[in-house]
């Protein structure tokens, strides 16, 4: 009998309101063995992380994975930087738009994929302005209040 596996997901539900999401990609992480297993608790919070190029290589740093419960001197630091695997042509493509005066690359979601892997979609982003995060408050609003009419009629 095939066993129900738990579906992780943690997003990043800052990352919208506070930039523009122009291009995602989806990342392998090098991890130890402690964080895989504080992953699959959902011990995971993405809301401080964020990433950069350093020496052709993408590192995402302030990704906070919990201390393994089960762990004894073996866990690890919940805060260290972790390197992402990606391509190169992948690689090259973001370090072309990182160059440029206003993008800055965020984590967005932190997944498990279908083989057991943990992944991590980031997103080339461009920075909202105020004007901008207020209207994107009022796009919500008001998408709600369409639901709610839609609801009772």
């Amino acid at each position: 009998m095939a066993e129900k596996v738990k579906t992780i997901e943690i997003k990043n539900r800052k990352a919208s309101f506070e930039f523009y999401l122009l291009q995602r990609y989806e990342a392998g992480m090098i991890l130890r063995g402690t964080e895989i297993k504080a992953i699959r608790e959902g011990a995971a919070n993405l809301s401080d992380a964020f990433c950069y190029m350093r020496g052709g290589e993408i590192f995402v740093k302030n990704l906070f994975i919990s201390e393994y419960s089960q762990g004894s001197y073996y866990n690890h630091d919940a805060r260290r930087e972790r390197k992402l695997l990606l391509n190169k042509i992948e690689i090259k493509k973001i370090d072309r738009k990182l160059t440029e005066k206003g993008f800055t690359l965020i984590p967005v979601r932190l997944f498990i994929s279908e083989r057991g892997f943990a992944k991590l979609e980031i997103a080339l982003a461009q920075g909202k302005k105020l004007y901008d995060k207020r209207a994107t408050i009022k796009e919500k609003d008001n998408r709600r209040e369409m639901d709610r009419i839609k609801t009772i009629k």
